[in-house]
């Protein structure tokens, strides 16, 4: 007995309808430019500028208006408010931002980056600091 090897037509059929429903209108994207208006109020976004070169983000990332060394190990931070996912696991809001920095390890096992021992409000003022920063600035 000989097995058809092509697909019912009527698979096909749902494959060019589905593609012709992406066509239509430009979605949004995923993440929409967050902010840090989300965080509580005592989110300091000044006080998290220093705790990123307090707790050595530097040696991994590159942190616009943060002077340090030049780093490529972790991915650079001056976009981050625009991006969908956080570490490809998580949608990025401010709340999963905050997790994240308090734990990276306990969202992703497998990243490099470690568990630096931020309370909350440490977190939430470096969130606050990372999500205003303008896309493209410069290190002052």
């Amino acid at each position: 007995m000989r097995l058809i090897a092509r697909p019912p037509l009527i698979l096909l059929g749902a494959a060019a309808l589905s593609l012709l429903a992406a066509c239509g209108d430009e979605r949004p994207p995923l993440a929409q430019n967050l902010s840090a208006d989300a965080l509580p109020s005592t989110a300091n976004a000044a006080r998290g500028r220093q705790l990123v070169s307090n707790h050595g983000c530097l040696a991994c990332h590159a942190v616009p208006t943060v002077r340090g060394p030049a780093s490529a190990v972790g991915p650079p931070l001056d976009n981050l408010g625009r991006q969908a996912y956080l570490t490809g696991l998580l949608p990025n809001t401010p709340a999963n931002l905050v997790r994240w920095l308090m734990d990276p390890p306990a969202i992703n096992p497998r990243t490099a980056m470690p568990n630096v021992g931020l309370s909350q409000a440490e977190a939430q003022d470096i969130a606050a600091f990372l999500l205003s920063l303008p896309k493209g600035q410069e290190a002052q």
